[in-house]
């Protein structure tokens, strides 16, 4: 099995040097990791300036732009065979329910299942990377066991596993969870520099707004390693039928007698 794994934290991150060690155990593993932290940064790629590829003294490769941008050009030009899958993390933070559709490592994995490979965004509850070899070895685990069951380097699919910082024995079975929902950001941080300009800093997200039972939120506060199947359609396909009876009475509405 081969895997290239990413990140958005950088290629000198607890996290990614963690789970590289890991999941080397169990497969061949490619790291192409951005040069700096990147987080928050979604999908973005860089399409007006050119990207560099260097190797550091570990062998990692890393990229001067974002988390996709290393999936992106690793999977069309630099890798010289295909992966089996694609790995993000392990990040300092969560990344459940809103925060998803900003994650950069989530945007690391989801480039890959663009290209129609399985792939996993792997994030730590809590920041500063308590327990993180529990966290990794849980990952490389599932790994393992995906493999055994003929999951990996068949159908694509796109999962984001969230891990409780606890030790092994601490950690709860894997919960299959949908993403929970968060209260509103909070206002941005108004500063001035020694210039005297304006600055603004984006605040803090909001806490939960839903993190019932069944949620991401839920289960890693209770201890389980959270598991939630991502897709890429944003179609409301709920509302499809209210959009189009809609879009009929604005047009009707603007037809000439």
């Amino acid at each position: 099995m081969r895997i290239l794994l990413s990140n958005d934290d950088g290629y000198q991150a607890p996290g990614l040097i963690a789970l590289h060690a890991a999941l080397s155990t169990v497969a061949e593993v490619d790291v192409i990791a951005p040069e700096h932290n990147n987080s928050a940064k979604s999908n973005a790629l860089t399409l007006n300036a050119p990207l560099y590829v260097q190797t550091a003294a570990n062998g990692f490769r890393y990229v001067n732009g974002t988390p996709a941008d290393c999936v992106h050009i690793a999977l069309t030009g630099l890798l010289d065979a295909r992966p089996d899958m694609v790995i993000s993390g392990i990040n300092n933070g969560a990344n459940m329910g809103d925060d998803t559709l900003y994650s950069g490592t989530v945007g690391a994995a989801m480039e890959g299942y663009l290209f129609g490979i399985p792939s996993l965004a792997v994030s730590q509850v809590d920041k500063g990377w308590a327990e993180l070899e529990a966290a990794a070895r849980t990952v490389a685990d599932f790994v393992g066991q995906m493999d055994g069951q003929k999951l990996i380097g068949t159908a694509a699919w796109l999962l984001n596993m969230n891990i409780p910082n606890l030790p092994l024995s601490a950690l709860r079975a894997p919960k299959l969870c949908r993403l929970g929902r968060r209260h509103a950001a909070q206002s941005a941080i108004r500063q001035e520099n020694p210039r005297g300009q304006t600055m603004y800093w984006i605040g803090a997200a909001g806490e939960a707004k839903d993190a019932g039972e069944g949620t991401d939120f839920h289960a890693t506060a209770h201890g389980h390693v959270a598991i939630t199947p991502l897709q890429i359609d944003l179609t409301d396909h709920q509302n499809l039928g209210y959009w189009a009876q809609t879009l009929a009475r604005l047009t009707a509405a603007e037809t000439p007698a």
